[in-house]
């Protein structure tokens, strides 16, 4: 079938903007709406895509969203990961340049882990069956110089992959932490190893991956907010090496330098590290970077989960 003629595309789009009052609503949003149409009904002109192929994505952003799943759709289709990029971009043309890569958030954050100084221990319940694991290190600037009093907030899924306040059979703050560093700039916090997890099973971001010959699982993860008075806020994550899916990640989160090494350390062994038993051991440090006059923000004012919100 031939295409469309672009006549008939040109002249529907100027049909739906003819429609727009001057000096009403908002000037950016008309912009990005008219952009967005004018790119998608070329592609459906180009892609020949029928009215029963775009009812059909209709009723799957309708179940979307009353699933809830529209920050897994965008991790599953690389948009966070893009803004990243973009993000990353923007920062080099202004001449910042990140020592501890961004990486993305995710959807999954809750505001107001309890805070504590230097140390916290992540289980609010015990997970029984369990990996030790102690995670310390520095956050630091620019120069390697310790960063005291900044805020180190820590997030992770329990062993059956779920978080807690989105999982209503833990406790609201389980497996989350807000930790100041000490005068010498150091965190550190007892948890387990975590592990990886999937998508809801038959949900609306599995059945897209599905349909795009794709897996939804991502590898055993760690994620981060770093904030300081004077500094750029940094949201990071951390990778569990020897995860099979590090480096197949659904979310495109894994950046080569964010895969510490984990050591295990024996019982006989974990006396030397003041500790009681078997454990395993990540070191990693954060590196933050001060705010500079013009430079784009790098963090989005995205609506996050509360308790009791």
């Amino acid at each position: 079938m031939a295409r469309m003629d672009q006549k008939l595309i040109d002249a529907t789009l100027e049909l739906i903007k003819s429609q727009e009052q001057e000096g009403q609503g908002d000037e950016r949003i008309k912009e990005v709406v008219n952009r967005l149409l004018k790119d998608l009904f070329n592609a459906m002109a180009d892609l020949d895509i029928t009215s029963e192929e775009l009812w059909k994505a209709c009723d799957w952003l309708t179940q979307a969203g009353q699933n809830n799943e529209w920050g897994l759709v965008f991790a599953g289709l690389g948009i966070e990961k893009f803004m990243d990029v973009k993000m990353d971009w923007e920062d080099e043309q202004a001449g910042i340049h990140n020592l501890t890569p961004r990486t993305i958030e995710g959807p999954l954050y809750v505001a107001g882990s309890p805070e504590s100084l230097g140390y916290a221990e992540l289980e609010t319940v015990a997970e029984e069956n369990s990996e030790r694991l102690y995670m310390s290190g520095y956050v630091r600037d620019e120069n390697g110089n310790p960063i005291p009093g900044a805020k180190v907030e820590v997030w992770h899924c329990n062993l059956r992959g779920m978080y807690s306040h989105f999982d209503s059979s833990q406790p609201e703050f389980n497996l989350r932490r807000a930790i100041i560093t000490d005068a010498e700039g150091k965190y550190e916090f007892k948890s387990f190893v975590p592990v990886g997890y999937a998508c809801p099973p038959n949900g609306t971001t599995e059945n897209l991956m599905t349909a795009l010959g794709r897996h939804g699982a991502r590898p055993a993860h760690i994620h981060f907010f770093a904030t300081a008075p004077e500094f750029r806020k940094l949201t990071t994550q951390i990778n569990i090496e020897g995860d099979p899916l590090t480096f197949d990640d659904f979310a495109f989160a894994t950046r080569p330098e964010l895969v510490p090494p984990i050591v295990r350390i024996s019982a006989e062994e974990a006396a030397n590290y003041g500790k009681d038993e078997a454990f395993a051991k990540i070191e990693f440090d954060f590196n933050m970077v001060k705010e500079a006059t013009g430079a784009p923000e790098g963090e989005n004012h995205r609506t996050r989960a509360e308790v009791n919100s």
